[in-house]
């Protein structure tokens, strides 16, 4: 009863049709021209029975292994229009020309033509638009004609109309012409089925068994039943509406539900009812809303060829999308069922879906982000940005202002009492006298993403990046105390997600799975759980007692028992890529088996009692293509294949009755076997040393079921230097070159001696030429030293015969100056002194005098003027007679001042130089360099 409430429930909601921006629709996969490469238009679908997909191409043939895709060219390189794979050849279609291909022995397909009845035709100028098997012939049918393949020979069938379609019923051929009615093929001859005014000049796209029926199918218009030479109007739900947009296509699925492919508005499925179930087109996300043709593969896969790129349907209804291609919706992240309306929170507001009807409602001024939608006593929470509301009647009403709700849960053993993690800490609510009152609880205003209660007055609280907390509360539920954990044992405390499962306090972090264990009061690893989902999985719902939803790090979403660890219903990552809220990622339950998963854009509902999970294990791999140093080569199994030394093996294999699956590969000379995962169908294996190998392949789907292994052998043939003629070669070759050695090693040592002998000769003649050397080096320095020795003693000469001159003319100006009443011209006595005081400091002397002084002592001037830019000329002069080692007394002449002025003039200098009072500036400048 439970499951059939479930599944009534999700029939529900998808038993509508309307045409708005978002609606249910099963998953479906597009193919784009440049995932195929090669022409957008798609006109027939096909199926082999090793499970490949060959779709009619206008640029040729593409065939699909569930992983990759193949294209081949008909040697006119023209258009395909129809295809059919029977009994391993693949039969096709094209302007002027029919034929079949088959794979040679390199695993290539190669194509075989049958249109030598060109030879007696003049010009048959049609097209062969559809290919059908009838007790062991093959029919090939243009407009003009129909064309019959059988033992090798063809015949034709012309009847006096176009031929519409050609349909196999029940093991008859009933033919559509355009204006003569339906004709059976009976003796490769052409009898009259029904003739009716009614099909007249009508385009009737299928015929098929419908209820012990025939169900008559037409482009525009509509549907009709016949029986018992009675032709009558069908007129369910989708009749309108194939009228409207055109049939092209049709195709009845194995539980009676019908596929309705259109020029106009993509494909519509309905239930056997004709009551329309999924609608799918270019406005949910279908590449092109031009049905070309449709195939019905296995596990009820529907693959739709489009007039640009191709489809994938799956029809498995365990879950359903609900697309939003409008933008409005944003990030789903909550989604609820109350009373009868989905409600979902995503982060621009709160919508809701009302019962029967797919077109999304904005519930008035929710907008913002809602992160949570929980009924607690019969009403329903909404955790928002702008704080806790009550939704009434598809109304807010606001109950907190705390903002973020992001959590919300109930104290056990408590009545009407529940606490809520927000942006500022914990809040608590009461039911009290018909209405909720909520109170902020002091203590903590971290922000609270994940809270779970350990007993009734005790709470763990992850915050939202950082932290893991433990709470405990007073008995009324107003004041707690907060202790962090962070370094009790904690892995990581980002990102830390918190859970009670089965009364234990578990966490996630980015390391693994752990556990509060309260005897030693600390955070220990929880092993049942990394070992159950794995270190890197993560649970998105409610850790219900009997079923946890993980998803792991490559996005699979499983539901996983507690009770025996088993995998009740997986979905690979495909059915939502790129579509998780990452970070948001979560699973609502929203009855007993049907589930919601929140997505960019819309979210999916899953049917867990509807388990559609493959009960067959992955098929055995197919040996596609072997390529010896690029070149193929036969394909055979049973023989080892051998290769020349140092080529590149490439190997292809394929598996299409696999679904979600990969392949794996192991290589063995010996019984233990690694197995490592392939990239892609293809393995390429170079640098084998020479030996035996057997090369091991399986499929391996997304549950962890591996198919039987395909094994090849392959045997890497030795290089050329590793046989016995080569071994005799080279022995004898190593011999003389022996003796040539042996030769060679007396002479090169003889050789070696002179050698020896010459080169001590140079060596000792070299140790002579370098003493030599030495000494000139060493007397030339000596010169250097004393010629630097005389220009001391010449500039010291120099400076003295300048202070000698200097006092000689100071005197005589002194004397002069004792005499001054002696000159009767005053003019001719000043002039008298100005050619004194010039010649005591006659600037061409100092230029002399620094010259020489940069003579024998290098660079003295430049270093000190770039230590010290604020020393003025008349300090430099000082300096240099200082570095002279010339006393005060004899400085003073030279530079036309007192020796008390000199002496002021040097206590100057030294606080120019930075030298402390103890320091001497005689030594200083003595010793700089």
């Amino acid at each position: 009863m439970v499951k059939f409430k479930s599944a009534f429930f999700l029939i529900l909601i998808v038993l509508f049709f309307n045409n708005s921006y978002a609606q249910y629709a099963p998953f479906f996969q597009n193919y784009t021209l440049t995932e195929f490469n090669a022409g957008n238009q798609n006109w027939g679908i096909s199926f082999a029975d090793n499970g490949k997909l060959y779709v009619a191409n206008d640029k040729g043939l593409l065939e699909f292994d569930g992983l990759k895709w193949n294209f081949y060219q008909l040697p006119n390189k023209t258009i395909i229009r129809s295809v059919m794979a029977y009994n391993g050849v693949i039969y096709t279609g094209s302007y002027e020309e029919f034929g079949y291909w088959t794979k040679n022995k390199k695993g290539v397909l190669v194509y075989t033509s049958l249109s030598n009845f060109q030879e007696q035709e003049k010009s048959l100028d049609e097209e062969f638009w559809q290919i059908l098997h009838h007790n062991g012939a093959i029919l090939f049918r243009s407009f003009a004609n129909l064309y019959i393949y059988k033992d090798g020979k063809i015949s034709k069938v012309r009847p006096d109309s176009t031929i519409i379609s050609c349909s196999v019923v029940n093991n008859k051929v009933y033919v559509s012409t355009l204006k003569g009615g339906i004709y059976m093929l009976q003796d490769d001859a052409l009898a009259p089925f029904v003739n009716s005014d009614i099909l007249y000049d009508t385009k009737v796209v299928s015929i098929s068994a419908f209820k012990n029926k025939l169900l008559i199918t037409t482009a525009l218009k509509g549907c009709y039943l016949y029986s018992n030479n009675t032709l009558e109007a069908w007129e369910p739900q989708i009749n309108a509406i194939i009228k409207e947009q055109q049939l092209n296509s049709f195709l009845e699925l194995d539980n009676g539900n019908m596929v309705f492919g259109t020029i106009k508005n993509g494909v519509y499925i309905t239930n056997s009812l004709g009551n329309v179930l999924f609608h799918i087109s270019k406005e949910n996300g279908l590449l092109n809303n031009t049905v070309l043709n449709l195939g019905l593969g296995k596990n009820n896969k529907l693959w739709v060829g489009l007039d640009n790129g191709i489809a994938l349907v799956d029809l498995n209804y365990n879950h359903v999308l609900y697309n939003d291609n409008s933008g409005e919706l944003g990030a789903v992240y909550d989604v609820i069922n109350y009373k009868n309306v989905l409600y979902i929170g995503s982060n621009t507001g709160l919508f809701y879906l009302d019962e029967g009807d797919d077109k999304l409602k904005f519930v008035e001024n929710s907008q913002g982000q809602v992160w949570n939608l929980k009924e607690i006593n019969g009403e329903l929470f909404c955790g928002h940005n702008d704080g806790t509301f009550l939704v009434q009647d598809k109304k807010l009403k606001k109950i907190s202002n705390s903002t973020g709700g992001w959590v919300i849960k109930k104290v056990p053993e408590a009545i009407n009492t529940y606490i809520q993690g927000t942006y500022a800490g914990l809040v608590r609510y009461k039911y009290d006298n018909a209405d909720w009152q909520a109170v902020h609880l002091g203590g903590t205003t971290i922000p609270i993403k994940y809270l779970v209660f350990e007993d009734a007055y005790t709470a763990w609280a992850a915050h939202a990046y950082k932290g893991l907390y433990r709470i405990k509360f007073d008995e009324t539920y107003e004041k707690v105390e907060v202790e962090d954990y962070k370094s009790k044992g904690l892995w990581s405390d980002y990102n830390v997600r918190v859970y009670n499962i089965k009364n234990d306090i578990c966490f996630k972090t980015n390391q693994g799975w752990q556990k509060y264990e309260a005897l030693v009061d600390s955070i220990v690893p929880n092993t049942l759980l990394n070992d159950t989902f794995g270190q890197d999985t993560d649970i998105i719902s409610e850790p219900y007692l009997d079923l946890l939803v993980t998803k792991n790090k490559t996005d699979r979403i499983s539901f996983v028992s507690m009770e025996n660890g088993n995998t009740n219903l997986e979905l690979p990552n495909k059915i939502f890529k790129d579509r998780l809220v990452v970070g948001g990622e979560s699973i609502s339950q929203i009855n007993d088996s049907i589930y919601a998963l929140n997505l960019y854009d819309g979210f999916m509902l899953i049917n867990k009692a509807q388990n559609v999970r493959q009960t067959t294990l992955p098929q055995k791999p197919i040996l596609e293509r072997i390529e010896v140093d690029k070149q193929l080569v036969d394909i055979n199994t049973a023989d080892t294949y051998e290769l020349p030394f140092n080529q590149k093996i490439s190997i292809s294999v394929s598996s299409p009755n696999s679904s979600n699956h990969f392949f794996e590969y192991a290589i063995s000379n010996s019984d233990s076997l690694s197995w490592y995962q392939m990239d892609s169908e293809r393995l390429e294996l170079s640098n084998l040393s020479n030996g035996d190998y057997s090369v091991h392949f399986r499929a391996t789907n997304l549950s962890g079921d591996v198919s039987l292994i395909r094994t090849l052998k392959l045997k890497v043939l030795p290089p050329w230097y590793k046989n016995s003629l080569f071994f005799l070669f080279t022995a004898l070759l190593i011999s003389i070159l022996v003796y040539g050695l042996h030769k060679r090693k007396i002479n090169k040592e003889q050789n070696a001696l002179h050698e020896k002998l010459k080169i001590e000769q140079e060596t000792l003649l070299k140790e002579k030429a370098i003493e030599n050397d030495k000494k000139i080096v060493q007397l030339k320095n000596e010169s250097l030293k004393n010629e630097v020795k005389l220009k001391s003693k010449q500039l010291a000469n120099t400076a003295m015969s300048l202070v000698k001159k200097n006092e000689s003319l100071l005197e005589i100006k002194n004397e002069i100056a004792k005499n001054k009443t002696g000159f009767e011209n005053s003019l001719a006595y000043k002039r008298l002194l100005r050619k004194i005081d010039n010649s005591i400091g006659h600037e061409d002397e100092w230029q002399l005098f620094e010259y020489n002084f940069n003579q024998v002592h290098e660079e003295f001037f430049n270093e000190l003027k770039s230590k010290y830019p604020q020393l003025t000329h008349k300090d430099l002069k000082i300096c240099a007679y200082i570095k002279m080692n010339l006393l005060t007394k004899e400085i003073a002449p030279l530079m036309n001042v007192s020796i008390r002025g000199l002496e002021t003039h040097r206590y100057r200098l030294k606080r120019k130089l930075n030298l402390e009072n103890d320091k001497s500036l005689a030594d200083y400048l003595r010793n700089f360099q």
